[in-house]
């Protein structure tokens, strides 16, 4: 082997460790800049949006502080009696839907359709899945119980809830934007919307899915499991310390 042979051999070696040790750094910088670093798949934030012109500090970079639309926090009665807070529990993801006992189209499939995914994530008490009449004064507890007697939400985190402690139609319409009214028809009292509501434990609407979609069930049931992780990432356990 020659001088020169066994000098470019060295060479190759210095300039292969210096890659090695280099471009991990210098991937980290041009992502970091790029905007690209810690990204990951999430789900959009619907309602009006207010920018008051602060910012807060994320990722290494000042952003532009946005102020939400919030579902208010209502209470209610479950069809068992017990009295419901909406959004007790501040870590919950939450889903809502609206029905009333005497329809027998677009409430019918909402509650079908529901059952098949609250058993599906029947071991997360941190998913909470809300069914709200509209039919305040005829759907009274008993009436409800009575409703539901073909499904079991038992074991489940499921509440079907009357008499809310505000006015149900404000609420759907400002709240969950969701169309709620009445009409003199005696056979179909109500409009409603046909859609679940997906909420984010900050009260944020984070998806509409439709009923009358066929896929839109199990958009809504891969969609609670993306906002699990985004919920997960964003408020990470805090590790008790004695």
């Amino acid at each position: 082997m020659s001088q020169n042979t066994g000098r470019n051999k060295g060479i190759q070696t210095i300039m292969i460790l210096a890659i090695v040790l280099l471009l991990p750094g210098f991937l980290y910088v041009v992502l970091n800049k790029s905007g690209m670093a810690n990204s990951y798949s999430t789900l959009p934030i619907y309602g009006e949006k207010k920018v008051p012109g602060t910012t807060h500090r994320k990722w290494g970079r000042d952003l532009m502080d946005t102020i939400y639309h919030e579902v208010p926090n209502l209470s209610f009665v479950n069809y068992d009696g017990k009295k419901i807070q909406l959004f007790e529990q501040d870590s919950a993801i939450t889903v809502i839907h609206l029905f009333y006992s005497r329809d027998q189209s677009f409430s019918t499939t909402l509650i079908n359709n529901l059952n098949k995914i609250t058993g599906e994530f029947r071991q997360s008490p941190n998913i909470k899945f809300y069914s709200i009449t509209v039919d305040t004064s005829y759907d009274s507890p008993e009436v409800v119980t009575k409703y539901i007697k073909n499904i079991d939400p038992s074991g489940k985190s499921w509440y079907f809830l009357t008499k809310p402690s505000s006015d149900i139609f404000k609420f759907a319409k400002d709240g969950l934007l969701q169309d709620a009214l009445t009409t003199s028809d005696v056979n179909k009292p109500f409009v409603i919307g046909s859609s679940y509501v997906l909420i984010d434990s900050k009260r944020r609407i984070r998806g509409f899915y439709d009923v009358t979609m066929k896929k839109e069930p199990e958009r809504l049931a891969d969609e609670i499991k993306l906002l699990t992780v985004e919920e997960i990432r964003n408020h990470p356990a805090k590790i008790e310390t004695k």
